[in-house]
């Protein structure tokens, strides 16, 4: 086998089951999850009338560079939503979703042959960038998240040395589990760093369609087209559908950017068997055409959001994120996983502890004594949630 699958850590659910395993929930009360970030309001109707429509598809091996069709939907969707424009022939390839292209990228961009093979991300974060890192042949090195200044990451703890090893930097923006989108300012000085060291930058926007103020979140695209870096050298950005349209069991997303990076990732999908479905296309083709899905799926994150919001920040230390669907909340106590425990046994409600989300880095773990609650259900079920865990916090 290979020696490198050793060096992967559990999954932070995996954990999380270990660490209830011996708790017996309170029976009185039907069971919350406010774990997992999986997209629960309905998919649109479009989207199931164009995946029955693309039937047709199933009778033929799928191309992997994708159907013009769909690469031309999905740049129409970045000049819309960005003011971007991208040759879809050249810099942009459909995928099987954010999480399979976050991790196939870094194995076609890392080069473990060179000594100390290094990728920044950003702590807390989604454990794919590590393991996809260390599968590279890579070493994983973290920006720990900053509460005082919105947590965004500190780039700036990473020391010169580590950066001259640099190979990829994973971004997250809207961020997960923060929700915090990083401002121009933040990719100016990521874009010299890269300048100068030439490492590639992975910017995960899959989070980016569902925000809470009036301007919509900056991309990475959009940042370096803002900053006159229009070839978007050494910069790939990452999107999908599943949060966007609800539809996270289609899998499909693209990547779109430097066009040598797209040109010989396309050759390493060729190989790795990684072709979008016929029938997912088509579907997708009709998800990245249409906005009005979108608006409308915001606008219920907004609602529910500005009523669970007020509810559990009478308790906890929590506030309305910049975008994406979770609540990053810190902890009386400051124990997250012995507050997750407790939680679970006595208000049978599942949230996910913030260390579990972060490594211990520059001498502390910027996840512990936070909690990640992900507001994907309906409204009624996300308040009843907060009104036990207000309830529980009123307890301790």
């Amino acid at each position: 086998m290979n020696p490198l699958l050793a060096r992967l850590n559990p999954y932070p659910f995996e954990r999380l089951r270990e660490l209830t395993r011996g708790i017996t929930p309170n029976p009185a009360l039907r069971p919350i999850s406010l774990g997992i970030g999986e997209p629960k309001h309905p998919t649109p109707a479009l989207v199931t009338d164009a995946l029955v429509k693309g039937f047709a598809g199933l009778a033929a091996y799928p191309a992997t560079g994708g159907e013009p069709a769909l690469k031309q939907a999905c740049a129409g969707w970045l000049q819309r939503r960005y003011g971007v424009t991208v040759d879809p022939a050249t810099q942009l390839l459909p995928v099987n979703g954010t999480r399979e292209a976050l991790f196939s990228l870094a194995q076609a961009v890392l080069d473990p042959t060179r000594p100390g093979a290094t990728v920044v991300c950003p702590n807390p974060f989604y454990q794919i960038y590590e393991g996809a890192a260390l599968l590279g042949g890579a070493t994983p090195a973290f920006a720990n998240s900053d509460p005082s200044r919105n947590f965004a990451p500190r780039w700036e703890e990473i020391d010169e040395q580590t950066w001259s090893r640099t190979q990829l930097v994973y971004v997250c923006s809207p961020g997960n589990p923060t929700g915090a989108v990083m401002p121009l300012s933040e990719w100016e000085q990521l874009f010299a760093l890269s300048e100068r060291h030439g490492f590639v930058i992975a910017s995960d926007e899959c989070y980016s369609e569902i925000y809470f103020r009036d301007e919509a979140p900056l991309g990475g695209l959009q940042a370096a087209q803002q900053l006159g870096r229009t070839d978007f050298e050494r910069l790939i950005m990452l999107t999908s559908l599943s949060k966007r349209s609800n539809v996270p069991g289609m899998r499909s997303g693209f990547v779109a950017g430097d066009a040598r990076i797209i040109r010989d990732f396309l050759l390493y999908r060729t190989y790795h068997g990684s072709a979008m479905s016929g029938m997912v296309q088509t579907a997708s083709i009709a998800a990245w055409n249409d906005e009005a899905h979108v608006v409308d799926n915001r606008a219920q994150y907004r609602a529910k959001f500005a009523q669970v919001t007020p509810e559990l920040a009478e308790v906890l230390d929590v506030q309305l994120p910049d975008a994406a669907f979770y609540l990053w909340a810190g902890v009386p106590g400051g124990d997250d996983v012995a507050f997750a425990q407790g939680l679970l046994a006595q208000y049978n409600v599942t949230v996910l502890p913030g260390s579990l989300l972060a490594r211990t880095a520059h001498g502390h773990n910027p996840g512990a004594g936070r909690i990640r609650m992900a507001l994907v259900a309906e409204t009624a079920e996300c308040l009843e949630a907060a009104q036990r865990i207000a309830a529980y916090v009123r307890s301790l």
